[in-house]
This record gives C-alpha cells, sequence and structure tokens, in this order.
C-alpha cells in the first residue's frame, strides 16, 4: 500500500439570494434526469436548477432545471466543488420539505448531505485522484438553548407559514 497525501479544502456555497438548496451525493449519471422528474412530480411547475458532477468519462458538470438561473447557479457551484457524484439543486418558492422525500427514493442518490437556506461551507477532501466531501458546516454555531419564549416564536412561525394548524 502507497502513502497518499490529501489537503483539506472548505468551500463556501455561493447562494447570493439566500435560497433553499439541497446538497447530495448520487452514484450514476442518470440522477439528472431522475431528479428533475421527482421534483417535478413532487411539485408541478417548481422552478428549480439542478447541477450534477459526473465523477468519470468526461468529468463534467451535467445540469438541468426549470429556471435558467437557477441552474447556472447550481453549476457554478457543482463546479466549484468539484467532487465525484456531488449534486446541488437549488429551489425557488419551493421548501426542501416538499421535494426531499421524493429526491431520497430515487434510486441513484447515495445520501443528503445538506438542506438548507443558509450560509453553508463543504469541508472536501482533495486527492491526486479527486474530492469528496467530508462533512458540511450549516449556519453558524448554536447559541443557547430555547426558552418558553422561543417555544412560543418557534410554534408561532410554523403556524404563520402554514406547516402546522391550530394555536
Amino acid at each position: 500500500m502507497s502513502e497518499i497525501s490529501c489537503r483539506l479544502v472548505v468551500a463556501q456555497i455561493e447562494n447570493p439570494e439566500g435560497l433553499n438548496f439541497i446538497l447530495g451525493q448520487s452514484h450514476f449519471i442518470k440522477t439528472v434526469e431522475d431528479i428533475h422528474e421527482a421534483i417535478v412530480t413532487a411539485v408541478p411547475n417548481a422552478k428549480f436548477g439542478l447541477a450534477f458532477c459526473e465523477s468519470s468519462g468526461l468529468a463534467l458538470v451535467r445540469s438541468t432545471g426549470t429556471d435558467a438561473g437557477l441552474k447556472e447557479l447550481a453549476e457554478r457551484n457543482a463546479l466549484a466543488l468539484g467532487a465525484g457524484h456531488l449534486f446541488v439543486l437549488f429551489l425557488r418558492d419551493v421548501y426542501p420539505i416538499n421535494v426531499l422525500n421524493s429526491i431520497k427514493t430515487v434510486p441513484e442518490v447515495v445520501t443528503i448531505f445538506c438542506a438548507s437556506a443558509n450560509p453553508v461551507q463543504v469541508v472536501l477532501a482533495e486527492t491526486d485522484q479527486g474530492r469528496g466531501v467530508l462533512g458540511i458546516i450549516d449556519g453558524v454555531r448554536t447559541k443557547g438553548i430555547e426558552d418558553a419564549e422561543g417555544v412560543a416564536w418557534r410554534q408561532g412561525f410554523l403556524r404563520q407559514i402554514g406547516y402546522k394548524l391550530g394555536r
């Protein structure tokens, strides 16, 4: 066995509008079409851009979407991350909760690293062969524990945006 060197890279997700996005890993070029179908089946007329890092052959960023600007944003992020079989999905007027289960049922999807609108950094390992995701830094460091006022705010917010009924 030979020794392989590795360096750590931290990449910031480019998300100037604070859009919701999903970052995941898959294992086959078919991912692009299958995730597209999963999204439009779950949320007809969804606005999104999806990019996938092919990790063999031509090793291109493959992409699709229903919104040209979101597709370009996904492509830029995927190319900057450059990790094999990674996919980046940007959503407009759709929350990840609306499409996550559909995406998870796509046979070639291996994992979901993150679904967020927060500032996100991706921790990558880079070798001579390529890059792989080690982890995600999603948002900011935790600042404390929720109190009664925080509980009331959370419950009110969820009802305000229609995710919970009642009170």
